[in-house]
């Protein structure tokens, strides 16, 4: 146990393969292994809700770890964050904010809610389709802040695209505001997908 655990390939694999061995079964007990609309909902709903947790969970910390305590650490341990810690979080960031998106627009798809949700249910009558389109809304300007705003932003700031230290610092700023921009609607985001899916509307 302790060499599986002390690497991370090795214990994202194993937690993949146990993922795949409970869905197939609870999918089995839910009436057999047709591969149905319901199977690739049931599929591209656990894509969409990991990698969702995965985006949201490195916004959170940038917001409440990286950014707030930077001006504590020593300028000769700066370089750490900005080089190899900060560019790493920032590629599973982007990416997962992208398939977050994509998957969750293949869901909905799939399920035959797209069209009345990207509308907000103004064409069914609103209810579950006017909280998952103000949901849906939300996490794609959320995405388009990520990858063409705050992305472009950061790669100034930490030195992956050469320019003036002044341009750096208003690029710092620029990426941090768009990053608080996406925090501050987080939780009206996660909000509308919940309330949606917890079947509370009609």
């Amino acid at each position: 146990m302790g060499n599986l655990l002390s690497s991370l390939p090795k214990t994202i694999h194993a937690s993949l393969g146990l993922a795949v061995i409970l869905f197939l079964g609870l999918f089995f007990m839910n009436g057999g292994f047709d591969f149905d609309t319901l199977f690739w909902a049931w599929l591209f709903r656990l894509i969409h809700v990991v990698v969702a947790i995965m985006w949201i969970g490195l916004l959170c910390y940038f917001n409440f770890v990286q950014i707030p305590n930077m001006p504590k650490i020593p300028d000769e341990q700066k370089p750490a964050i900005g080089k190899i810690i900060a560019p790493a979080a920032l590629f599973y960031f982007r990416w997962a904010a992208l398939l977050t998106v994509v998957s969750g627009l293949i869901l909905a798809t799939i399920s035959g809610y797209v069209h009345d949700a990207m509308t907000l249910g103004f064409t069914s009558g609103g209810g579950k389709n006017t909280a998952i389109g103000i949901g849906m809304w939300l996490g794609l300007y959320m995405a388009f802040n990520v990858w063409f705003i705050i992305w472009p932003n950061q790669k100034k700031a930490l030195g992956i695209v050469e320019c003036d230290p002044e341009q750096k610092a208003k690029s710092a700023r620029t990426a941090m505001l768009f990053s608080r921009t996406n925090t501050l609607l987080s939780l009206p985001m996660l909000l509308s997908m919940v309330i949606a899916d917890a079947k509370l509307l009609g």
